[in-house]
């Protein structure tokens, strides 16, 4: 929001209303509808937000989405009781009666149906709706607002008669106030050289970069995390910020991200120790929404849940898309004082704590369900009503491709794209899944992880998931064959691992894991002493470091005392590792360790 308070960035902050401000401005002046046009993201919406409550404090804006709009939620014909009898009216959605003067905006009106294409250019010719004279109601401006790239949009307005009762201007994002809004919004940090790297690219570049993302590389900074974790997932894949030169494409999108971060005095970390659970509190913290997309049978749903229950005290509200239903979400409802009123699903009524799990996100029932989520997860209300204490959103998917095979999961586009703070790629090492099987299933866990850690290479444990893993307890315990619990292929075929290795080491085959180390622990430290003259270490510190690194939280705390006194004995090089890129709670164990070792 544009302030006149001094940050760090504008010492004077300035005072002249951007471009889109003067025209919004202009137009409620001369009461004629404002149709404007402009890249996703550049802050059209956020700009009418800010400016129509400073400059106009005593209207009320009106938001209407119109990528969600089903034909019944502006208009309807319903029987209501006047007089004694019954009558038919044209009730109309009570957001349009707010009760004090409006601006009306329509955002994204391209992308609703014909249906609702007619009826807004009702709206917008004539300033009225069926019967109603939106005038009477209180409008004292209409705007019509979206991107008319084809890319985002499948429709064109050519009506000349409709073109000729509006004044169109085309924005970009030099005409909105984002960098005031943003140096407001982060106070401490002189912004300056952050927008001159931006301004410093080429027109294609700063599209790609748009200022929603650049809010998004700001988030980002300000937790540590990698700034490309900012740039959205478009059909699965990171958006790559490309510069074309002479027929040739250049990717410069770590040299910008570096040049960004450097501008901030701030990291930009290729990872971090337990991003999934990272993400997660700061989403929680921030009111962020973030997208997690990995691939399946990785652990991600349980762990969202698990997470968010942790931070929050309650479960969250989850939504699987592939069985959501509109109405599943809000339904519109004529009410007493002649309007229509959507009625919210109970879950997100109460003024107490919530998180939402969009799961499946690229699998919507219908395109009616994901336009709602539209709404939501970009302006956090739904039917034009603020979602009370929400105070996270957690979109979770699939990729497109996996293992060489086609998923059945929907496109995306880049104005789509772009609504989530982080959009994390997810890799299976990335789910703290092994802990979990081992506290539920005890040893035979313990048993199958040590083969899908140790027995197949990197392949092979890409089609093991830990999904499949659980179903190799289950069957083990039951006495069925194990190549029941592989992914089934089709025409008798299974996933292509061979599970000799693992049927023999449930069948009590000789292994060396944590529990072998802590029963002969003797006789592993005099091996140990033994290659302790070369620094490097010998056969017996290289198995002893593989299962010490292999080994989860849990196992290393179950034979603590045990622990230190193997590490001791190991070159300094290894004992280094433990404590990189590890997570927080792993890392404070090896601490610990490494403090009470002897000296």
């Amino acid at each position: 929001m544009t302030t006149t308070r001094q940050n760090a960035t504008y010492r004077t902050p300035p005072e002249d209303p951007s471009r889109l401000a003067a025209f919004i401005d202009t137009m409620i002046d001369i009461g004629q509808t404002g149709q404007i046009f402009g890249p996703h993201g550049i802050g059209k919406t956020a700009t009418f937000f800010s400016h129509i409550a400073e400059a106009h404090p005593d209207a009320a804006l009106v938001f209407v989405p119109a990528a969600n709009l089903t034909p019944d939620d502006l208009l309807v014909n319903a029987p209501v009781r006047e007089d004694g009898e019954l009558v038919l009216r044209q009730l109309v959605m009570s957001q349009l009666r707010p009760g004090k003067p409006f601006v009306l905006l329509i955002d994204d009106s391209l992308q609703a149906g014909e249906t609702i294409q007619s009826q807004l250019m009702q709206i917008a010719c004539n300033w009225t709706l069926g019967e109603h004279d939106l005038r009477e109601l209180g409008c004292i401006g209409v705007f019509l607002t979206d991107n008319e790239s084809l890319a985002e949009t499948s429709a064109r307005r050519g009506d000349l008669a409709i073109l000729d009762r509006m004044v169109t201007v085309r924005m970009t994002a030099n005409d909105t106030a984002w960098r005031t809004t943003l140096a407001a919004r982060h106070r401490d940090w002189d912004l300056g050289p952050f927008f001159a790297v931006w301004n410093s690219l080429g027109p294609e570049l700063r599209e790609l970069l748009s200022p929603r993302t650049m809010e998004h590389i700001l988030a980002n900074a300000r937790e540590g995390f990698p700034l490309r974790w900012a740039l959205p997932l478009v059909n699965g894949e990171r958006l790559r910020l490309e510069d074309t030169h002479s027929r040739r494409t250049v990717n410069r999108t770590a040299e910008i991200l570096d040049r960004l971060a450097a501008a901030l005095g701030v990291r930009n970390p290729d990872t971090i120790p337990d991003p999934v659970r990272q993400v997660l509190r700061a989403a929680v913290r921030n009111r962020w929404c973030v997208l997690l997309q990995g691939p399946p049978g990785c652990g991600k749903t349980e762990l969202v849940r698990e997470t968010i229950r942790a931070e929050l005290g309650r479960e969250p509200l989850y939504f699987s898309l592939p069985v959501t239903n509109v109405e599943d979400l809000c339904v519109p409802l004529p009410t007493a004082d002649g309007t229509l009123e959507n009625l919210l699903s109970r879950p997100f009524t109460g003024g107490e704590p919530k998180a939402i799990v969009w799961d499946e996100y690229n699998r919507p029932k219908d395109k009616a369900a994901f336009a709602r989520l539209m709404e939501v997860t970009q302006e956090w209300s739904l039917a034009g009503q603020p979602i009370r204490n929400l105070r996270a959103q957690v979109a979770i998917q699939n990729p497109p491709y996996h293992l060489g095979r086609k998923l059945l999961v929907s496109r995306n586009n880049i104005a789509q794209a772009t609504r989530f703070t982080v959009s994390l790629q997810v890799e299976p090492a990335d789910i703290p899944a092994n802990e979990w099987l081992i506290k539920r299933y005890g040893g035979v866990a313990e048993t199958v992880l040590e083969w899908w850690k140790n027995d197949i290479d990197d392949e092979g444990r890409e089609w093991i998931t830990k999904r499949t893993l659980e179903r190799f307890v289950k069957l083990h315990q039951r006495g069925l064959p194990l190549e029941l619990g592989t992914i089934y292929l089709g025409d008798g075929e299974y996933a292509p691992v061979p599970l000799t290795a693992l049927i023999e080491r449930l069948a009590n085959r000789k292994v060396t894991g944590l529990g072998e180390l802590a029963a002969d622990v003797n006789g592993w430290e005099a091996r140990l002493r033994a290659e302790s003259a070369s620094p490097e270490g010998g056969d017996a510190g290289d198995v002893v470091h593989q299962v010490l690194a292999n080994a989860e939280l849990s196992q290393l705390r179950r034979h603590r005392k045990v622990v230190p006194r193997l590490v001791a004995l190991l070159p300094p090089k290894l004992r280094a590792t433990y404590l990189v890129g590890v997570a927080e709670d792993r890392q404070r164990f090896w601490i610990e360790v490494f403090g009470n070792m002897p000296r």
